[in-house]
């Protein structure tokens, strides 16, 4: 069985419409069902932005199912998506998620349910990946996929057994946040995570992602990602409500029209492309992204 697809929208009509044509382009788009999460207006302002998108949203076809939900209140995309993919995965055993700003591969759903179906009951595997930074050593990678120890919210899937368990309110906060060591090691999959964190816990910023990151850290569980890029954004601007922009994210998608992939149960993670994930995060690459 193919797994549901959950779509995750708000008042970016433009956006969404380009994610919703790539997805009908991919080869398993009329055999997957889709499960649209529509948040409601912050404000007054929002609310036509949001009925533009609902209007468009009860049109879309291409699918095996197409379910809307459409919610009152606005939720905010942290809670949004916890509560949207809890929903899903308790019926579904698992997921493949997406924002409304993701372009994806025709190739993107085929790569996704065939490396979750290999790794389903891998306890070591937290997530997949479909999209992929841009790294030197990817460019003549022979292998389908890498792994790394960071989960990505661009284009990702996982497990009921992964999700249902994590501690959104991160109890055990209290204990890591004194534990320098523990917050070193927290940096494997980039420096700015116990930073990102700490924001979370003080509630500067309300991330579900980088609890998902703190989850798979505690239960020394890795990512399979893409070794071609799937998925890519287009969600830098004024009118994104996370991400304004930056150019460290910036990759070339996958032109190939590639069916089937392979996969390996030994999990190795490439010291190499260890170090070129971790840079892309690194302090003077972050600087550099908001000045340049």
């Amino acid at each position: 069985m193919l797994a549901p697809i959950c779509l995750f929208t708000y008042n970016r009509l433009s956006e969404t419409q380009q994610t919703i044509e790539a997805l009908k382009k991919n080869f398993l788009a009329s055999k997957s069902n889709l499960f649209v999460f529509s948040d409601g207006p912050k404000n007054a302002g929002a609310k036509l932005k949001v009925e533009d998108v609902r209007e468009y949203l009860r049109s879309i076809n291409g699918f095996k199912s197409v379910t809307v939900f459409e919610s009152e209140e606005n939720k905010g995309l942290a809670k949004s998506i916890i509560s949207g993919v809890t929903q899903i995965i308790k019926k579904e055993g698992k997921v493949i998620v997406l924002e409304d700003d993701l372009i994806t591969t025709p190739n993107f759903l085929d790569f996704m349910n065939q490396a979750l179906v290999y790794y389903a009951n891998n306890p070591k595997i937290h997530s997949i990946s479909g999209y992929s930074h841009d790294l030197p050593t990817l460019k003549k990678y022979p292998k389908d996929y890498y792994l790394g120890y960071r989960a990505c919210s661009w284009g990702w899937g996982t497990w009921a057994d992964k999700w249902e368990n994590i501690d959104w309110k991160v109890e055990s906060y209290n204990e890591f946040k004194y534990n320098y060591i523990e917050q070193f090691r927290f940096m494997v999959g980039g420096s700015d995570m116990p930073r990102m964190l700490k924001r979370q816990m003080k509630g500067h910023i309300d991330s579900w992602a980088i609890r998902w990151c703190y989850d798979q850290f505690r239960n020394k569980r890795l990512t399979v990602f893409a070794s071609k890029s799937k998925v890519k954004s287009i969600g830098f601007g004024n009118d994104a409500t996370h991400t304004k922009t930056s150019k460290r994210f910036d990759t070339v998608l996958d032109t190939n029209l590639q069916r089937e992939f392979s996969f390996e149960n030994e999990l190795l993670v490439d010291k190499r492309l260890k170090s070129e994930f971790q840079n892309n995060y690194s302090i003077v690459n972050r600087l550099k992204s908001k000045f340049f």
